[in-house]
């Protein structure tokens, strides 16, 4: 089959509608727009969203203030109470092994230690980025905190 070959299937085109040519073409006199009104009248309709004076939808719903910070970066959290329940001490901690224990779910984000829990044992935190408070208990704990560039 060549691609000349090629036909629409039956009732697929529509012829297009003229209107105003006599009422034998069925679509005569008011030309499918009605009885009067505003908008049965020649020229441009009404604008997009006129409801006819009644407050628009537009106007009725509340306004987004501020603005989107483009350079935001999200963050991957993981709290300390979540790497002490799953290493022991000694071993080291990097957004691959966090993956490989299901503490996030992939490598997509940079990953971010908070402090929320204790450490027990020393650990060797690599991560892209720790709150003051989680570097202080990690090197507390005898562990290292080392920061990732992103």
């Amino acid at each position: 089959m060549l691609q000349n070959d090629l036909r629409q299937p039956a009732g697929a085109k529509h012829k297009r509608k003229r209107v105003g040519r006599g009422n034998a073409s069925g679509h005569g006199t008011y030309s499918g727009r009605g009885l009067k009104g505003q908008k049965a009248r020649s020229g441009p309709g009404l604008r997009i969203g006129f409801e006819g004076g009644q407050l628009p939808l537009i106007r009725r719903m509340s306004r987004k203030r501020g603005f989107t910070n483009i350079f935001r970066v999200e963050y991957a959290e993981v709290n300390l109470r979540s790497l002490a329940s799953r290493f022991p001490a000694g071993s080291e901690v990097t957004p691959e092994t966090l993956v490989q224990v299901g503490v996030i779910k992939n490598l997509k984000k940079p990953v971010k230690v908070l402090s929320q829990g204790d450490l027990e044992g020393a650990l060797t935190v690599r991560a892209h980025k720790f709150s003051a408070a989680a570097r202080q208990k990690i090197e507390a704990a005898g562990g290292k905190a080392e920061v990732i560039a992103t």
